[in-house]
């Protein structure tokens, strides 16, 4: 089972490469982001938690996400692998995740980050913003403040995974054929 961490800070290319990888694996995307609002509309005693802390304006405890995480595991039994994307944020969810997918006889092959530096993403960012409408990527000083908080508090992740030596660079910038021929690369080491 191949099953990455896909890592890199908003505008990396995350969501573009994350495509790439499904149609060329067959893995399953999961990000908690969606797995969040699937449960919220499927009413499910994890969803109905989640919302009550969502409505009050609490972020929803690892302990929920993993459960969340568990099951589209147990649904998908049959994957080829997940890319896991958005989550772990925190040493402490990437530690989760690890007893989590040990539980079910998994692990985590590897974490792929995407490397963009500052200046570029911010383009990157702005330019979406243009085309999608998303306020938080029209917006420059809310990018730059995005980016501190990945900075800040998500790149330490990055040393959990590269003190078990599942952590692999890639510059994130070129042609979108580019940075998925140097992801295979790093996948084929797998």
């Amino acid at each position: 089972m191949l099953n990455l961490v896909l890592f890199g800070p908003p505008g990396a290319g995350k969501g573009t490469q994350s495509q790439n990888l499904i149609e060329k694996f067959g893995l399953i995307h999961l990000s908690t982001g969606d797995l969040l609002r699937n449960e919220i509309a499927q009413g499910t005693e994890l969803g109905r938690e989640a919302k009550k802390l969502m409505d009050e304006g609490v972020l929803v405890p690892d302990k929920v996400v993993i459960g969340m995480i568990s099951n589209k595991l147990d649904a998908n039994k049959d994957a080829k692998g997940f890319i896991f994307d958005g989550f772990p944020r925190t040493v402490a969810q990437a530690e989760a995740l690890d007893e989590l997918l040990a539980s079910k006889g998994s692990e985590i092959s590897g974490m792929i980050a995407l490397e963009v530096n500052d200046a570029e993403l911010e383009q990157r960012l702005l330019l979406r913003g243009k085309s999608s409408g998303r306020p938080d990527d029209a917006n420059p000083e809310i990018i730059r403040k995005r980016i501190k908080e990945y900075n800040d508090k998500t790149a330490p992740v990055a040393g959990f995974y590269q003190a078990h030596n599942k952590y692999k660079s890639i510059n994130g910038i070129g042609s979108i054929d580019e940075i998925f021929g140097s992801i295979n690369s790093v996948i084929a080491a797998y």
